[in-house]
């Protein structure tokens, strides 16, 4: 399985017409419409989801009816998550590849691995981060901004403004991303506490904006508010819980009353090391090696990929290239260089060639 919920129904496809670019809803929305699948976004556009897929739960398309507008946050939000993917894991050897099919992220979701750790976490941290955005600047209908923080913060300031409603987006993206996850195994465990890491990593890295007021420019008094951190922030954070992620088991195999109390839950591989933080990535099972193409696993490999020649790092030639070794090519590079502006209003560039040097992996 795709691990439910957003992985089956959300990050694993591509849309068209109306949510172009991409909103990861199994293979798209067409144009056959049927009782079941007819959704209806704040405009009044029917968005027709595909009937034979199963795209959504009926819990989530419940949830985009009752918050008109959600869909397209939705979208941006996983936008952004694949995008912020792709930057984090540029330079390693698994650098977070997608496909046009319908499973977007390919076989690495089907696993336990960092990587399927990362993909849910990145994924879950999206959509809240989006939904909670598109709250204050007023895009879903159900929802406006944050104005639950108000009157004095301290001696010389107050709450006021348009806090980014980061509660509404975790509560919405618990309840939709969450909500295909079946069972009571290892991978649900994973999934659901990885998902909840990327929602944490928003809400604690909000942080306050204030406004001057006063005369001539003074602070003599400053409103404040809470606001979303950028989302290369929160991908930031998640790569260094990546590289720190906790290998776990499962918790539930003891038979004396305390353990049955407690029910299913996470323990650490190594009973040395500490249980894992709401904040962290945990992952069950090793990484596949991604240095050759299988079909089987999922993985392209790197034979074709730029490196760094010069470089000791993961980006570098003998790390990237697996010790397979590299070739190196020249290519002749035409750029706008040397720009002018003129008033008004033009802007003049000259064109610089230069010569690139790239080394790519055998």
């Amino acid at each position: 399985r795709d691990g439910a919920a957003l992985i089956t129904a959300v990050r694993s496809g591509l849309c068209r017409g109306a949510l172009s670019p991409a909103l990861a809803v199994g293979r798209g929305i067409i144009n056959v419409a049927s009782s079941t699948n007819l959704l209806t976004d704040s405009k009044n556009v029917h968005l027709v989801l595909d009937p034979s897929l199963q795209l959504l739960s009926r819990k989530q398309r419940k949830l985009i009816r009752q918050n008109p507008g959600v869909l397209h946050s939705v979208s941006s939000g996983l936008q952004s998550a694949i995008k912020e993917c792709k930057w984090q894991f540029r330079n390693r050897r698994w650098n977070c590849p997608t496909t046009q099919g319908p499973h977007i992220f390919g076989k690495i979701v089907n696993r336990g691995c960092r990587e399927t750790a990362f993909i849910f976490a990145i994924t879950s941290a999206g959509v809240t981060h989006s939904v909670a955005r598109s709250c204050s600047e007023g895009s879903i209908e159900s929802c406006t901004c944050d104005y639950r923080r108000r009157g004095p913060g301290g001696p010389d300031w107050h709450w006021g403004g348009c806090s980014d409603n980061v509660d509404f987006g975790r509560v919405f993206g618990r309840e939709f991303v969450d909500s295909n996850e079946k069972g009571r195994d290892l991978r649900f465990l994973m999934n659901l506490h990885n998902n909840e890491a990327g929602r944490m990593t928003v809400f604690s890295e909000m942080r306050q904006e204030c406004k001057c007021h006063g005369m001539s420019g003074s602070c003599t008094v400053k409103t404040c508010w809470m606001r979303l951190p950028t989302f290369r922030t929160v991908g930031d954070f998640l790569k260094d819980r990546f590289d720190g992620a906790s290998r776990v088991i499962y918790g539930n195999k003891g038979s004396n009353r305390a353990s049955r109390v407690e029910g299913p839950h996470l323990e650490p591989e190594n009973p040395a090391h500490k249980p894992p933080s709401p904040h962290d990535l945990v992952y069950f099972e090793k990484s596949p090696n991604f240095c050759t193409y299988s079909g089987k696993m999922g993985t392209a490999g790197t034979a074709g990929r730029f490196c760094n020649s010069s470089s000791p790092a993961l980006d570098g030639c003998e790390l990237l290239c697996c010790g397979r070794g590299y070739r190196t090519r020249t290519q002749r590079v035409t750029e706008r260089c040397n720009c002018t502006f003129h008033w008004c209003c033009h802007v003049s560039c000259l064109n610089c060639t230069n010569t690139q040097v790239l080394h790519e992996c055998l």
